[in-house]
Protein backbone atom coordinates (compact mmCIF):
# COMPACT_ATOMS: atom_id res chain seq x y z
CA UNK A 1 0.00 0.00 0.00
CA UNK A 2 1.54 3.57 -0.67
CA UNK A 3 0.68 6.56 0.93
CA UNK A 4 0.73 10.09 -0.67
CA UNK A 5 1.26 13.26 0.86
CA UNK A 6 -0.18 16.25 -0.10
CA UNK A 7 2.77 18.68 -0.73
CA UNK A 8 2.54 21.83 0.95
CA UNK A 9 3.39 24.62 -2.38
CA UNK A 10 -0.13 25.35 -2.24
CA UNK A 11 -0.43 26.45 0.87
CA UNK A 12 1.28 29.42 1.05
CA UNK A 13 -0.28 30.85 -2.02
CA UNK A 14 -3.88 30.19 -0.37
CA UNK A 15 -2.82 32.17 2.45
CA UNK A 16 -1.96 34.73 0.55
CA UNK A 17 -5.08 35.10 -1.08
CA UNK A 18 -6.73 34.55 1.62
CA UNK A 19 -4.61 37.44 3.34
CA UNK A 20 -5.18 39.56 0.27
CA UNK A 21 -9.40 38.93 0.59
CA UNK A 22 -9.29 39.86 4.28
CA UNK A 23 -7.43 43.19 3.75
CA UNK A 24 -9.59 44.06 0.55
CA UNK A 25 -12.88 43.43 2.96
CA UNK A 26 -11.83 45.28 5.72
CA UNK A 27 -10.58 48.30 3.40
CA UNK A 28 -14.16 48.19 1.88
CA UNK A 29 -15.91 48.25 5.39
CA UNK A 30 -14.13 51.15 6.56
CA UNK A 31 -14.52 53.47 3.39
CA UNK A 32 -17.92 52.35 4.19
CA UNK A 33 -17.88 53.39 7.72
CA UNK A 34 -15.76 56.41 7.27
CA UNK A 35 -18.46 57.84 4.70
CA UNK A 36 -21.36 56.76 6.64
CA UNK A 37 -19.31 58.94 9.64
CA UNK A 38 -18.81 61.96 7.43
CA UNK A 39 -22.34 62.10 6.25
CA UNK A 40 -23.62 62.06 9.82
CA UNK A 41 -21.60 64.30 11.01
CA UNK A 42 -20.35 66.87 8.54
CA UNK A 43 -22.91 66.45 5.78
CA UNK A 44 -25.64 68.25 7.53
CA UNK A 45 -28.07 66.64 4.99
CA UNK A 46 -26.94 67.75 1.77
CA UNK A 47 -26.25 64.69 0.44
CA UNK A 48 -29.40 62.94 0.95
CA UNK A 49 -31.34 66.01 0.41
CA UNK A 50 -32.88 64.69 -3.32
CA UNK A 51 -34.40 61.74 -1.16
CA UNK A 52 -37.36 62.08 0.67
CA UNK A 53 -37.54 63.63 4.60
CA UNK A 54 -37.15 59.82 5.93
CA UNK A 55 -33.03 59.45 5.37
CA UNK A 56 -32.68 63.88 6.52
CA UNK A 57 -34.49 62.88 9.79
CA UNK A 58 -32.85 59.73 10.09
CA UNK A 59 -29.00 61.41 9.35
CA UNK A 60 -30.07 63.63 11.77
CA UNK A 61 -31.00 61.12 14.81
CA UNK A 62 -27.69 59.56 14.24
CA UNK A 63 -26.26 63.17 14.89
CA UNK A 64 -28.08 63.49 18.31
CA UNK A 65 -26.89 59.75 19.16
CA UNK A 66 -23.73 60.56 18.59
CA UNK A 67 -23.76 63.91 20.27
CA UNK A 68 -22.81 65.98 17.54
CA UNK A 69 -24.65 69.33 17.57
CA UNK A 70 -26.38 70.03 14.57
CA UNK A 71 -28.69 73.24 15.57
Amino acid sequence: MSQHTVGTTAAPAADATRRTRDWAVAAFAAVIALLALWAVFFDNGQAIAATENYLHEFSHDGRHLFGAPCH
